[in-house]
């Protein structure tokens, strides 16, 4: 059985292509302006990257904030239940997933088939995604990319109070102007921003084995601020986080 997972997301579009439960191809591009053009784009790519044709794949299923835009998909799924499988297919010790992106965050409690229990999402506020970090890295003049390793590089604790990107630039320019050090600021960013999404956690109940996907999780200073704020010495976390939903897709395609 060859199945296809596509997740037209805010920011990127992913593809996997699952093979009898093993994944043989993935792709990822820019959303963009047009979603059915970058889910054509992204299927393409992982097309390419599993070296097969478009009609080996017999089953695709689409998920995400542009499911909809999955034309080619023979149904969608709603992406509390992608995060789950996906997840659940990495770990399958596994209760509890959070699923943080460029613009919202979720959280998922599942049980022991990886189906999803109770859920919470945070979406009126980009304070809880990666959309936030970029943000306040413009604030201070510093690339993404830069932002995690930066703040790793603090023990300070400042709290940052503001629950809105706007207002926590606010904060963020009076900071810089009480000369505090970049990566200590940039760490009470990661800090507020772990802060948030654990509260979300918290409120579906925390299990010890925690999964982490979505494209933040590349980012080190903010899995340390998540780590810190659970008191978890590890978060589980797939090798190609922001695949988690397109492979959960996937896998229910080929179920």
């Amino acid at each position: 059985m060859i199945s296809a997972g596509i997740d037209c997301g805010a920011k990127n579009t992913k593809t996997v292509i699952m093979k009898d439960g093993n994944i043989i191809g993935k792709g990822t591009v820019l959303t963009g302006f047009d979603q059915e053009q970058a889910v054509e784009d992204s299927l393409e790519k992982a097309i390419q990257d599993a070296e097969i044709s478009r009609g080996d794949i017999q089953k695709i299923f689409g998920t995400g904030s542009g499911k909809e835009s999955v034309k080619m998909a023979e149904d969608t799924v709603n992406e509390i239940k992608a995060m789950s499988k996906g997840a659940f297919f990495f770990f399958p010790h596994a209760r509890t997933v959070a699923d943080v992106g460029a613009e919202e965050g979720r959280a998922v409690k599942m049980n022991d088939k990886g189906d999803p229990e109770d859920f919470a999402i945070n979406e009126k506020c980009a304070a809880g995604a990666g959309a936030f970090i970029e943000a306040m890295g413009r604030a201070l003049e510093t690339p993404l990319e830069e932002m995690g390793p930066l703040a790793l590089k603090s023990d300070r604790d400042i709290p940052m109070n503001a629950q809105c990107a706007i207002f926590a630039e606010s904060e963020v320019v009076g900071l810089i102007h009480a000369k505090t050090e970049k990566q200590d600021i940039s760490k009470a960013i990661h800090d507020s921003m772990a802060s948030r999404i654990v509260s979300m956690i918290r409120r579906i109940g925390v299990n010890e084995d925690v999964v982490m996907i979505g494209g933040v999780a590349y980012n080190p200073g903010f899995v340390e601020a998540m780590k810190r704020e659970l008191k978890l010495e590890k978060i589980h976390i797939p090798d190609d986080p922001e695949y988690g939903a397109s492979v959960g897709a996937a896998v229910l395609a080929a179920g």
